[in-house]
């Protein structure tokens, strides 16, 4: 009851105020020593919270925890094969995989033509033409990596497959390129290679997806086969883990099982190719948490600092005022209201700081939000604080600030009436 009664007293704030008015410059200059320590704290933890928020949108179209997967040549002479061979991915290894490797969640199987260096398909509709890279895929690819479809128009599926459809999905680009401005593309046909295929769709084209650019078109992988005389041969894997899987170990056991079925040395590094988005993904995820454990600890120990001084203003003031608080004790104030106003000031000092510190790091934080709100070619976007570590760090400022309020709050206490009285 008697610190409430402090807290709303207004003689204790005309005291507070007073006191603060008769020691400005220190004030001040103390302030923003915690002032400083929130705004690095705020600024530094929404800035990795934005680099978190844009490899987020960059990878949002594709599993996080995804990898692709090639053969290439044998690099050591292994079971009567001499070094160089060629290595040819096969269907039959999707099930050898998901079989041996549980971890494994979904797994699609691709090939392309024009990707690799190959021939670019000619694809001619009417009198237009032009050349373009084409996928065959089955229709679990969307699983891993998201096809956005415009409305109208579906991606491939398992009838598809099955029937070995001339159908495809084509890019925004080959839409543009190959049809009128106002000209609905699905039903139509397109001739790719002098063979001809019906639209069932046109895809978004998003940033982050492989090789792939917003003039591919996607065909059933089956059709695939049929028309490029493929066979059973694979140009790469797409693969996905599940969530709480060890992605860098997947791939080495996908990896291990690839060179066991294809008779390859279990200690030859190049005869499969990988690239691991899941294990970048990580790092990326690791070095954002790292930037916000910096923040955290430099943005405390410059509050901690900025609070010492505090504490050291207060001790000065209350040597300053010996006399003036030995006269309150002689008129009848308790210990317990001088120390309780001593730490008040304290703690109203640390706050006024804090909601300053804050409210200038937000203020950053909005300005470099609007200077990258439009920026496509670097994956950073929308740098904010949680809400929850705001109030988090007010709160140790207060408890900080109570803390070390206590010390100049019991030196006033400790001072008798008697000798302050006699205090020149």
């Amino acid at each position: 009851m008697n610190s409430l009664k402090v807290i709303f007293d207004r003689d204790t704030w005309q005291e507070i105020f007073g006191s603060i008015s008769k020691n400005k410059t220190r004030t001040v200059i103390t302030v923003i020593g915690v002032l400083w320590g929130i705004f690095i704290y705020v600024a530094l933890s929404g800035a990795a919270k934005g680099l978190d928020n844009g490899f987020e949108r960059e990878f949002e179209n594709i599993a996080m925890n995804s990898m692709f997967v090639w053969a290439q040549r044998t690099s050591i002479p292994y079971d009567g094969f001499k070094i160089g061979r060629r290595i040819e991915l096969k269907l039959s290894d999707i099930d050898y995989i998901k079989q041996r490797i549980p971890e494994v969640e979904f797994i699609a199987p691709r090939n392309a033509r024009g990707v690799f260096g190959g021939s670019t398909p000619q694809v001619v509709r009417k009198n237009k033409s032009s050349n373009y890279n084409v996928y065959g895929d089955f229709p679990e690819y969307t699983k891993i990596a998201t096809k956005k479809i415009y409305k109208g128009g579906r991606f491939i599926n398992e009838e598809d497959i099955k029937y070995r459809r001339k159908v495809c999905v084509i890019g925004e680009r080959t839409q543009t390129e190959l049809f009128e401005k106002e000209e609905n593309p699905i039903g139509q046909y397109i001739r790719i290679d002098n063979i001809y295929f019906q639209v069932i769709g046109v895809h978004k084209y998003v940033p982050g997806g492989g090789f792939e650019s917003d003039g591919d078109i996607f065909i059933p992988f089956e059709t695939y086969r049929k028309i490029y005389n493929s066979g059973d041969r694979v140009q790469w894997l797409t693969i996905a883990a599940y969530d709480d899987a060890d992605v860098v170990a997947v791939e080495k056991d996908i990896k291990a099982a690839l060179k066991r079925v294809h008779r390859v040395s279990p200690d030859d590094e190049r005869a499969f190719g990988g690239f691991n988005l899941g294990e970048i993904f990580n790092k990326i995820v690791g070095f954002s948490k790292g930037m916000t454990l910096l923040s955290l600890i430099v943005g405390i120990a410059t509050i901690i600092a900025g609070v010492i001084g505090i504490g050291n203003i207060l001790l000065i003031s209350v040597k300053e005022r010996t006399k003036e608080l030995g006269v309150r004790r002689a008129l009848g104030a308790t210990p317990g209201e001088v120390r309780n106003q001593i730490i008040l000031e304290s703690v109203f000092l640390t706050v006024i700081a804090g909601i300053l510190g804050i409210i200038l790091g937000a203020l950053v934080l909005f300005g470099i939000n609007a200077a990258t709100q439009d920026l496509t070619d670097f994956p950073y976007t929308n740098p904010t604080v949680p809400i929850p570590f705001i109030l988090g760090a007010l709160f140790i400022m207060v408890f900080l600030g109570t803390l070390i309020g206590l010390i100049p709050a019991q030196r006033a206490v400790s001072i008798k009436p008697i000798d302050a009285l006699r205090e020149e």
